[in-house]
């Protein structure tokens, strides 16, 4: 059996989306990787311990000087098109500036993810994109250039764009741009020809173009993703729409800025389909289709939400107070804290013994009303009670509600049952505050369907402040109830949360 080789790898980009996956990827396979970034503090947190983090800037050809010392490959992942005025003079800037430090330093190849598109067609974006392998290519180090089209992954900008408009808009008054054949690529099938790129034996310049199995158009993609979300979506192609009406018309609906939205359309109105079959013959790599890429990103996506934890999630975002909660991705978050003066077996046990006959610690009648809603609808209701009235066990029903998660004297999640427009969970977390305190930490999550769930979310936001902020002031005082030497007036210390 061969074993893989290591190389000593500069990565630039390992920050963006593409070179963060590209970076795991690299560390999971043993390479000595060392990262090139203008803020060192955004890659470190997520770097391996044996990655190196050195500070520079592609458009500063000073601060270059030794990033290329020892290494023997370099990959290219930058770009300027978020900056503003001339980002095609910015990246040409910056292909030129490292070139010349891999060149000096004897770099042995260099791999650049460049754009699709068809050369006598190119929107200014992707002209930018070729021209900017064409600069690597002129320091006379070998280039192998990666050639794709949109990537379907959660988290990259394409994928948020049309998970944007799908999930808000039932009908789509759309660009004519919709109709463009393109050939997505699944962010996993893009990082595997990235590694690949690494081990091809021919150190000349070369260039591949690569995408999935299929040609489709962005129409496609979206009724895609919305079948698997359950969506009913209309697209109506009007020809009116142009590439800065639509960018507007984007900064409105979508998290994306008008001004990357503008270049990102104009590259959108371009066909980016693999014509050349160079990449088929010299990798063994066979891309997934349409369907397998788009329910990865979503089943991807469910694994990163079930495994983070949720109220870390909500402070790191660093984002103010919003009625309604804080937005991660397509998700609503509103998370509440207090301090209470019990430890944390204390504090817990009114939160293992929620539900059923226990109730819910505070307009328990509001409960039943919405119980008794779900069950007009079809839904659960709240006679489902608990399996058992002390101790959740995963996959316990609980009243309109299921076990997801439990984690003694520490964490219960709860993944909501009833009838509603998307889906909704519910945790509770307990850490120790010192000595003998504790902080109770209730979060509540819900995923819209399209419009209908946003309304409702919106809707019911001031009801459900009342219910779940009366519920979490419930449970402290059931806290202090269970140790009655810590009762008194100011047990319950103090609180937090982050919602409108």
């Amino acid at each position: 059996m061969e074993v893989e080789k290591r190389h000593r790898i500069l990565l630039t980009g390992a920050s963006g989306y593409v070179g963060g996956r590209l970076l795991r990827a690299l560390e999971a396979r043993g390479h000595s990787v060392r990262c090139l970034a203008r803020h060192p503090d955004f890659v470190t947190s997520r770097a391996a311990p044996g990655t190196t983090v050195v500070r520079g800037d592609c458009l500063d050809a000073d601060s270059l000087r030794g990033v290329c010392d020892g290494i023997e490959v370099v990959y290219y992942l930058v770009h300027s098109m978020a900056s503003p005025g001339n980002f095609a003079a910015r990246d040409r800037v910056a292909a030129r500036n490292l070139g010349d430090a891999a060149r000096i330093a004897g770099v042995r190849r260099i791999i650049y993810l460049g754009g699709l598109g068809d050369r006598d067609h190119l929107s200014q974006h992707l002209r930018s994109r070729h021209e900017t392998g064409a600069v690597l290519r002129a320091s006379g180090v070998p280039v192998v250039e990666l050639r794709s089209g949109i990537v379907l992954g959660s988290g990259s900008l394409s994928f948020e764009l049309i998970r944007a408009l799908v999930e808000r808009l039932p009908v789509m008054v759309c660009p004519t741009w919709i109709r463009t054949p393109t050939q997505p690529i699944a962010v996993e099938d893009l990082i595997a020809y990235l590694m690949a790129a690494l081990h091809l034996r021919n150190g000349a310049t070369r260039t591949f173009e690569v995408g999935g199995a299929e040609q489709v158009s962005y129409r496609e993609i979206m009724l895609e993703y919305a079948r698997q979300r359950g969506l009913r979506r209309r697209l109506i192609p009007v020809p009116l729409l142009s590439p800065r009406l639509s960018s507007l018309w984007l900064g409105l609906t979508t998290p994306v800025y008008a001004r990357i939205g503008r270049r990102l359309i104009d590259g959108l109105r371009n066909a980016t389909v693999v014509r050349d079959r160079a990449a088929r013959d010299a990798f063994v790599i066979r891309p997934m289709g349409l369907r397998r890429a788009i329910a990865r990103a979503i089943a991807n996506e469910d694994h990163h939400f079930a495994v983070t934890r949720w109220s870390d999630a909500v402070s790191s975002t660093g984002l103010p107070s919003a009625w309604g909660g804080v937005r991660i991705g397509p998700r609503l978050f509103d998370t509440r804290s207090l301090v209470v003066d019990a430890p944390p077996a204390a504090a817990f046990a009114p939160i293992r013994r929620i539900g059923g006959r226990n109730g819910w610690y505070g307009l328990d009648w509001l409960w039943q009303l919405r119980g008794a809603i779900d069950l007009l609808l079809g839904g659960v209701g709240m006679r489902r009670g608990r399996r058992d009235p002390d101790t959740p066990a995963v996959g316990d029903p609980l009243d309109c509600w299921r076990v997801e998660a439990y984690e003694p004297n520490a964490r219960l999640r709860l993944a909501a049952e009833m009838k509603l427009p998307g889906r909704a969970w519910l945790e509770f977390e307990v850490e120790p505050h010192g000595a003998t305190r504790s902080i109770i930490r209730q979060t509540s999550v819900i995923e819209p369907a399209g419009l209908l769930g946003l309304c409702y979310w919106y809707g019911i936001y001031p009801a459900h402040a009342r219910i779940f902020g009366g519920m979490l002031r419930g449970i402290a005082g059931r806290a202090i109830a269970n140790r009655p030497e810590y009762a008194s007036p100011g047990a319950v210390l103090s609180g937090e949360s982050r919602r409108g």
